[in-house]
């Protein structure tokens, strides 16, 4: 239930859409891998996190675990929800470092109180609005999702959900809901005048008015942004914060470290750790 760069079209509900060979298309398609890891860093940036400790976070619609990634690469703990069986699987196949657990968000977050730092969800809200069985009510559903998350967030926290509206109504429906269920805040667009570009962030708050970001893209051409700015392209080197190039020797050492302090079983390090492989011909 993640992004495609795209508003998805309804074809019925999400665990029949993403069966086994769309949730791995999905995951192998590059250009979706892009957009998901970008709208996932401005999601985890709208969160205005402590830089001085990790935080465990929700993902909601959690997909193949694609998200998922840049949370654990910024040094952060998630869990991950999905309704889609084949989404999940495709994330154990890939070794996340979220826990995962299969749900239907609309049913509510059966977690306890104040469980999480902050939730993200990338492209899967809107689904809630679409009645796929007799007894579903979007409404209702909104509103068990947003009660049941607002519980399960530490005061002070933020939600931030990026997700593409059908239209002005379906946006207001969601809102509502939400502010029904006690948050507050509202929706930052990024790129607003920009078809392509364009992206909603509900942007909520637990248990205080905190100012509502800008969005993206809104600023004049002689203006200096207040926020750190969203670029199509990754950096590919190490960059001021110290991270390490995806897929390196020390991207994968400090992977593997970040599993061994979960308790996870990993290998030993090796001087073959790392080690690009000759092709097989």
């Amino acid at each position: 239930m993640a992004a495609s760069g795209r508003r998805p079209e309804h074809r019925g509900p999400p665990e029949l859409f993403y069966d086994e060979a769309e949730a791995r298309k999905y995951t192998q398609n590059s250009r979706v891998v892009e957009i998901q890891s970008q709208m996932s860093e401005r999601a985890v940036e709208l969160l205005g996190l402590p830089e001085d400790r990790p935080c465990l976070l929700l993902d909601v619609g959690c997909g193949s675990g694609l998200s998922g990634d840049y949370i654990s690469e910024e040094g952060h703990y998630w869990i991950g929800m999905d309704i889609s069986p084949a989404m999940l699987d495709v994330a154990v196949e890939r070794e996340v470092e979220g826990d995962l657990l299969l749900a239907d968000v609309g049913h509510g977050i059966p977690f306890g109180p104040g469980t999480f730092d902050g939730c993200i969800s990338i492209s899967a809200v809107q689904w809630l609005c679409n009645a796929d069985k007799k007894s579903h009510s979007p409404p209702k559903r909104l509103y068990r999702f947003f009660s049941t998350l607002y519980t399960a967030l530490a005061r002070g926290s933020r939600a931030v959900l990026q997700l593409y509206p059908e239209n002005s109504e379906q946006l207001e429906l969601i809102t509502a809901q939400a502010m029904r269920a006690g948050f507050t805040g509202g929706m930052v667009i990024d790129y607003p005048n920009s078809a392509k570009a364009k992206k909603f962030f509900l942007c909520l708050f637990v248990g205080t008015s905190g100012m509502l970001p800008k969005g993206l893209g809104t600023e004049c051409a002689n203006e200096e942004p207040h926020q750190a700015k969203f670029t199509s392209e990754r950096t590919r080197f190490r960059n001021v914060k110290g991270k390490s190039v995806k897929k390196s020797r020390d991207w994968i050492l400090e992977k593997k470290e970040r599993r061994r302090r979960q308790g996870k079983e990993v290998r030993a390090d090796t001087k073959y750790t790392g080690r690009k492989r000759r092709p097989h011909f």
